[in-house]
């Protein structure tokens, strides 16, 4: 579920007591929002779990990313100062992350499309101002590990991301912060040989659908430049990718305000007891509660999430399998 949480600040990695640093000055773009922002809401989403490699945040608020752009491998440092943001970047994708800095950090979304019919929800975004939907424009990049999450849970989801893009991807350019590193290209996920699928603990369906969907690299990148339900559509025309999936993608990569997630096991259950008090509630049940919202479903969604309000556990955490049971 695309920001549930914002992320919390990590340390940086160390070598002989000192950050990694680089020679290399990167370009750099001041860019001044037109209203309060929150780095850790905007671009938490995209973290995939605390060992992401794709991700970084520091103790003094900055952000870190490494993005497989159209231009080649990118890395980017976003910090917010005062009413401006400055991003420095690095890579052959410099250029590129740098023209898309705005659009990343929610220029293109319209809080005040958004109209509370729940005062849960009214006092939520009013304790959260700076929530802003993000807009990577790079779509594998949020379909794969996606997929990823697919049946799973998110334990073993994001130790797979970490293992795969660790083993197949390349450094990420840039006095980047630990190892960080940029995705592997299409090419690279097609090559994977299927035991290190295996030893990541990846069965094969989900697997099979990676492999499909980087085959058709290309033309699922330009759906970055559609309207998100077109978007959705020409994702889902990859087999073994469906309407969560889809939804999990746009959400990130168009900052899709109404791409609510159906299909999966625990947002229908939490957004029930936040808006009605059902903890039973199921996909149908959620979307008659965010009827009120059309439009704005996931920002009304994301803000239950962020609301806290969810409902007690009556079990205890779903274990991680091993593939062979999958």
């Amino acid at each position: 579920m695309a920001g549930r949480f914002a992320p919390r600040p990590q340390r940086a990695a160390v070598r002989d007591g000192m950050p990694r640093q680089g020679t290399a000055p990167g370009r750099v773009r001041v860019w001044v929002p037109d209203g309060p922002l929150d780095l850790g809401l905007v671009l938490g989403p995209l973290r995939r779990g605390p060992g992401d490699p794709t991700f970084r945040t520091m103790p003094d608020g900055s952000v870190w990313r490494a993005s497989r752009t159209p231009a080649g491998p990118g890395t980017l440092r976003v910090t917010a100062r005062g009413e401006e943001v400055r991003g420095e970047a690095w890579g052959p994708g410099a250029q590129w992350l740098l023209e898309q800095l705005p659009r990343m950090l929610g220029s293109d979304d319209d809080p005040a499309a958004f109209v509370p019919r729940h005062r849960l929800l009214a006092l939520t975004r009013h304790r959260r101002p700076g929530l802003r939907l993000t807009r990577t424009g790079l779509v594998l990049e949020s379909l794969i590990p996606s997929i990823l999450e697919q049946k799973v849970t998110t334990l073993e989801a994001y130790q797979a991301w970490r293992l795969l893009v660790r083993r197949f991807g390349e450094p990420a350019p840039g006095p980047v912060p630990g190892r960080m590193c940029v995705m592997p290209a299409a090419r690279t996920w097609a090559l994977i040989p299927s035991w290190e699928w295996h030893l990541a603990g990846v069965d094969d369906k989900r697997a099979s659908t990676v492999l499909r969907a980087v085959r058709v690299a290309a033309r699922l990148e330009q759906a970055a430049g559609m309207e998100p339900v077109a978007a959705q559509e020409r994702l889902e025309v990859v087999p073994g990718v469906g309407p969560w999936t889809s939804a999990e993608t746009v959400q990130r990569s168009h900052g899709a305000p109404d791409a609510v997630t159906v299909g999966d096991l625990h947002l229908p259950g939490i957004v029930g007891f936040a808006l009605g008090g059902d903890r039973h509630a199921d996909d149908a049940g959620m979307l008659r509660l965010l009827e009120p919202y059309a439009g704005q479903r996931h920002r009304a969604a994301r803000l239950v999430l962020l609301s806290g309000r969810v409902p007690g556990r009556r079990a205890p955490r779903m274990a991680p399998r091993g593939i062979e049971r999958l």
